[in-house]
């Protein structure tokens, strides 16, 4: 959540913020609260100083005094159960509203709504020229026989596939491919619990804004994390961490689940837009005079896989309007899909500077002051990554070269067609 100290010394500059993200919490009914807080609060604490020394006069008095302190004594306490009912209230109101503004916006971030106002910075690699018209994945996958989607309904229903055979190799290939690549740039693999505390995804920023997108586990209390990025921010909450240990990485492996509610009609064709994917994720906890310097490091091991893979792709600065609400700043990786004939997002990575830390409670000391850590977290590789492999070394029979650095982890060197086309 964001610092109230900035609320009350500089309350443009969150108007601001939410302007651009076209958000509409009422920052004037907030400051209110805030300043009422303090009002009772101050008032609160007053009357148990005044209760204390009370108590410590009716210890001193004589017996004919005692009862008449306590007789006011009964009534200062009612006073303060009547304050400490309203500072509860107002605390519980002003809370609530202060959980529903979103991180401020990092003033580099382009101005904007939409993907439209997204801005490309740079384009690495360039699309493939193909003598043949090239398949789009999923029909790249029914002909090799990897991807099932007819089976992956009959058994869960729309927006779950099926990976089989040299797919299912890969997709692990994959995934192991990534976790050696980040570890070797000090990011501690973990494989967390992809069921998840509503506190959790409070904390991490993901509640209430994305309520609708959890799948929820009622009777234990237990949601289906979206990412990993949920457990691997929540296992330091409410822990100090050691500036000098700073920044701390870890890299997620992990199951994800997303009701992707909103998106109906969106990405139906094949296994880009699944209620069910695994991903790499990586996650750092830094101090904030690092944080910049971490974003670009993340960026820079993302883009860093799609080369190894051989796929073209574009880094893009999200713009105001389209950052998640945890994220002050956002860059997605899209890939060249010649197939499709698009770009699609492959992974991204946000900044959440001190947003997430805050509703956790994670810190870190600098000199003689506690402050929260800044949080990040960047996708290494997910299942879209078969994708743009798929599209981008497809055959003219059907088959596909696999990238040479993948070989080493499938065995294989390409998957080929169990038939002419």
């Amino acid at each position: 959540m964001i610092d109230l100290k900035l609320l009350r010394s500089d309350p443009d500059s969150v108007r601001e913020s939410l302007r651009k993200r076209g958000s509409d919490v009422k920052i004037d009914a907030l400051i209110e609260l805030d300043a009422r807080h303090r009002e009772l609060l101050q008032a609160f604490e007053a009357a148990k100083a005044e209760q204390n020394l009370a108590n410590k006069k009716i210890a001193e008095s004589p017996p004919d005094e005692r009862d008449r302190a306590i007789v006011a004594m009964r009534k200062l306490s009612d006073r303060i159960k009547v304050f400490e009912n309203n500072l509860n209230g107002v605390k519980a109101e002003l809370d609530r509203i202060l959980a529903q503004v979103p991180n401020l916006v990092d003033p580099a971030a382009p101005d904007g709504a939409g993907d439209e106002s997204n801005v490309v910075l740079r384009q690495v690699g360039d699309p493939q020229e193909f003598d043949f018209t090239p398949r789009d994945h999923l029909a790249i996958g029914e002909l090799l026989d990897v991807i099932d989607m007819p089976r992956a309904v009959k058994v869960s229903g729309t927006r779950f596939g099926l990976l089989k055979g040299d797919g299912a190799i890969l997709e692990m290939s994959l995934m192991r491919f990534a976790l050696d690549r980040v570890a070797a740039e000090g990011f501690v693999p973990c494989i967390p619990p992809v069921l998840v505390r509503g506190a959790a995804l409070f904390g991490t920023g993901f509640f209430p804004f994305e309520e609708e997108e959890a799948y929820a586990i009622p009777a234990d209390d237990l949601y289906l994390a979206g990412t990993s990025e949920v457990a691997l921010a929540s296992m330091h909450a409410e822990e100090s961490l050691n500036l000098a240990e700073l920044p701390r990485r870890y890299s997620g492996f992990s199951s994800c689940f997303r009701r992707e509610a909103g998106t109906y009609g969106k990405d139906t064709r094949g296994i880009i837009r699944l209620h069910q994917f695994e991903k790499v994720e990586m996650f750092s906890f830094t101090d904030p005079e690092r944080s910049q310097e971490e974003h670009e490091k993340i960026l820079g091991i993302e883009e860093s896989l799609f080369q190894a893979l051989e796929v073209p792709y574009r880094v893009v600065d999200i713009c105001a309007g389209d950052l998640g609400a945890p994220y002050s700043r956002k860059f997605d990786i899209e890939a060249w899909l010649p197939g499709a004939a698009r770009w699609l997002e492959v992974t991204s990575c946000s900044n959440a500077l001190d947003y997430q830390a805050r509703r956790l409670g994670i810190r870190t000391r600098v000199g003689d002051e506690n402050i929260p850590v800044h949080t990040l977290n960047g996708t290494a590789l997910t299942g879209r990554a078969i994708v743009s492999i798929f599209e981008n070394h497809q055959q003219e029979d059907g088959s596909v070269v696999i990238p040479e650095a993948l070989r080493s982890y499938t065995g294989f060197e390409a998957i080929k067609a169990s038939h002419t086309p």
